[in-house]
């Protein structure tokens, strides 16, 4: 994984042109996809605010099911994770062309796991705050429409996450 965070970052630094960042002052736009998980497939959707040329907020939740087997019983659980992100937006300082974002920053969430009550997996299975750090990539397919490519970790939400995102 590693690997691949090296060859996409330079990947985005090699390709030198000038442009502003794709997240500009006052602009908006919705994220949705799924995410990689320990703990079954989360689906997310989430909403970007650009707060400077280079700086962006954000809010997203998710949610995913799981069935876990210890011994002969098998435990359906889910969690619902509320979180809030911070990101700095690359494009501006490394001249990346505006049909690519480049970001990272922090993300602070509310996880609830939802387990049975009988349940007999790990105790840290269970609900709270977690914090965490990501780093991402996004490729606009048009003035309005992009993918998403996001790395994480440290937190209940998702080692990674792919998706879609719309500018609004």
């Amino acid at each position: 994984m590693k690997k691949l965070l090296l060859i996409v970052a330079l990947a985005l630094i090699s390709v030198g042109t000038y442009s502003q960042g794709s997240l500009s002052h006052g602009s908006n736009q919705l994220n949705l996809g799924v995410g990689l998980s320990e703990w079954g497939v989360p689906i997310y959707i989430g909403f970007d605010h650009g707060m400077r040329n280079d700086i962006s907020l954000g809010a997203e939740f998710s949610y995913r099911d799981y069935r876990e087997h210890y011994g002969s019983v098998y435990y359906n659980s889910n969690i619902m994770g509320f979180s809030g992100n911070a990101n700095y937006h690359f494009n501006r300082i490394l001249e990346i062309p505006s049909d690519w974002d480049f970001y990272a920053g922090l993300n602070l969430g509310f996880y609830v796991w939802n387990s049975p009550d009988n349940y007999p997996g790990p105790s840290s299975h269970s609900s709270g705050l977690g914090l965490g750090g990501q780093i991402g990539a996004r490729y606009y397919l048009s003035n309005k429409v992009g993918l998403n490519l996001e790395f994480g970790g440290n937190n209940a939400f998702s080692s990674g996450k792919f998706g879609l995102t719309i500018k609004i």
